[in-house]
């Protein structure tokens, strides 16, 4: 994704949208794409930023290491979310003012991951390492939808 966006001229319009304010959801690469510190990017890798998190990139594996988790999400009414990982990040340390919504539960298939941060919000940006889109489950969308119509609410 950066290099797709350094390539068609997007990535300093993007970024330059987020320090705006502009709410962003990001999943898997988006949330590395939001972090402001990465860990095991490619070389000269840059990063959107916004949200004060450091995330480790392909952190659960490669491609066969994929697997799917029941994550209890802060702010998702309802059962545990059922989250499929595709070469996932997770986040090894955030700051003050980033929101822990979910973590890894103990007894999941990612090795070596149960315990690590999942998805995260910090004011307009919120983040997950899984993606959502795959399982027809529309709960953490619905989040970022009211992220966005509070934010609506709050501009002159």
């Amino acid at each position: 994704m950066y290099k797709l966006a350094v390539a068609f001229d997007m990535f300093e319009p993007l970024r330059k949208r987020v320090d705006a304010g502009m709410p962003v959801y990001g999943s898997c690469a988006g949330m590395i794409m939001l972090a402001d510190r990465l860990v095991d990017g490619i070389e000269g890798q840059l990063t959107l930023g916004g949200l004060d998190i450091t995330v480790r990139r392909n952190a659960f594996g490669r491609q066969v290491d994929s697997f799917e988790a029941s994550v209890p999400l802060d702010g998702v009414d309802g059962e545990p979310f059922h989250a499929v990982f595709i070469r996932a990040p997770w986040v090894e340390n955030v700051g003050p003012s980033v929101e822990v919504l979910g973590c890894v539960p103990d007894g999941s298939e990612a090795e070596g991951g149960a315990g690590r941060i999942v998805a995260v919000r910090q004011g307009v940006l919120l983040a997950t390492a899984f993606h959502p889109e795959l399982t027809g489950d529309h709960r953490v969308h619905a989040l970022f939808v009211e992220v966005v119509r509070e934010h609506l609410k709050e501009r002159p």
